[in-house]
């Protein structure tokens, strides 16, 4: 039996209460792998609940709120995490493979460890261009590999990262129960944007968006690792000088709060469980307004396995997930993008969820599964 620790790093538990882009991949990957035969370890923090074989948790608790605090004040959170981890992989010969989603300091440390540590594969969640120092140069050895999450962005790293890819493979979603729900013909009321709130996810485009096609916006997401709007209000009355100085709170008080109101725009903060199913099943479209090339999007497929169409922004990955006119719309301006959530009238559920039966669970978990024996070939 093959076993493979997981390494989701320090931010978030797994599966996540919320928001959790990385964490919800893991917590749809790992119950696939283990069916399929593998034995998982899980590095994690304390609170992760996700059944597995073993758990490792360096830190007790998520670090999230911090993850966009200048680095002077937050690099030791992942080295601290991946100093225990490597100390875990020392201390045993039984991991067979790592597989790795902490961005940089996981490969840079596992590289590092030469053949003191398994070969190791490292999936890619973000922007391969904002760390270009380290792809640019990075030498995983032929021990530490990568596998993207979209041809788009694997189409964007540098070459030296392109040369060290084994492969893509795309993000899956566990599938929703029941077939009921969603768009198509009989839309819902709102528009949602199901996503961290930043200035690159778009919220302030959605809100004007939204008002130019009369549509209620719902906006569900964490503000700087905070997911209660009561206690944002609170701590921001407080006046919290390390909260105020965060960018994506600067971003949501100058950018998007001003526009929440309660019954055109609403914030409802984190969702998950029943009230996120709630606000997906009965949406008119889930609005994807990005300003950066997302390379994996989870929340596109969430929406189309539940029949709701897309209206997003044709960057990244978008244009592979969305088929315009077929299961949503994509438009590079904001009276397109009105344009098109008018008209989301016209798109069929059964089209959304047919488009979505592609990314299973299951599919990525084989494809994994295909990348650790290919690795663990190369590596001798």
């Amino acid at each position: 039996m093959t076993t493979v620790l997981v390494n989701a790093g320090p931010w978030l538990p797994v599966p996540p209460g919320g928001y959790g882009g990385i964490e919800n991949v893991v917590a749809t990957l790992v119950p696939e792998l283990r069916r399929l035969g593998v034995r998982v370890v899980l590095a994690t923090v304390g609170t992760s609940e996700l059944e597995v074989d073993e758990l490792l948790c360096p830190l007790a608790g998520p670090r999230f709120e911090s993850v966009a605090a200048p680095y002077n004040q937050v690099s030791g959170i992942a080295h601290a995490h991946m100093h225990e981890v490597a100390a875990e992989l020392r201390r045993r010969t039984d991991v067979d493979v790592v597989h790795d989603h902490l961005e940089v300091v996981g490969p840079a440390v596992l590289a590092a460890m030469g053949r003191s540590a398994p070969p190791a594969l490292q999936t890619l969640h973000w922007d391969l261009r904002k760390h270009a120092d380290f792809y640019e140069r990075f030498d995983g050895g032929g021990r530490v590999r990568f596998a993207a999450v979209s041809r788009s962005q694997l189409e964007r790293a540098p070459e030296n990262l392109r040369a060290q890819a084994m492969g893509v493979v795309p993000l899956a979603v566990p599938t929703p129960a029941g077939a009921a729900g969603g768009s198509g013909g009989a839309p819902g009321e709102h528009a949602l944007v199901l996503a961290r709130i930043t200035a690159d996810k778009g919220q302030d485009v959605a809100v004007r968006v939204a008002r130019a096609a009369g549509v209620p916006l719902v906006l569900a997401g964490p503000v700087a690792g905070i997911g209660e709007p009561g206690e944002l209000r609170e701590r921001l009355a407080a006046g919290e000088e390390r909260l105020l100085a965060h960018p994506d709170v600067r971003y949501w008080c100058e950018e998007v709060a001003p526009h929440v109101d309660g019954e055109q725009v609403r914030w409802v903060g984190c969702v998950g469980g029943e009230e996120k199913e709630r606000l997906l099943r009965s949406a008119r479209a889930l609005l994807t307004p990005i300003r950066w090339a997302e390379p994996g999007a989870t929340a596109v497929v969430e929406a189309l396995g539940r029949g709701v169409p897309v209206v997003g922004t044709p960057l990244g990955v978008l244009p592979t997930l969305v088929e315009h006119g077929v299961t949503g719309f994509l438009a590079d301006t904001e009276a397109g993008l009105a344009a098109c959530l008018r008209d989301v009238g016209r798109i069929r559920a059964e089209d959304c969820r047919a488009a979505a039966a592609r990314w299973t669970p299951e599919a990525m978990a084989r494809s994994y599964l295909d990348l650790y024996d290919a690795l663990l070939e190369a590596a001798g």
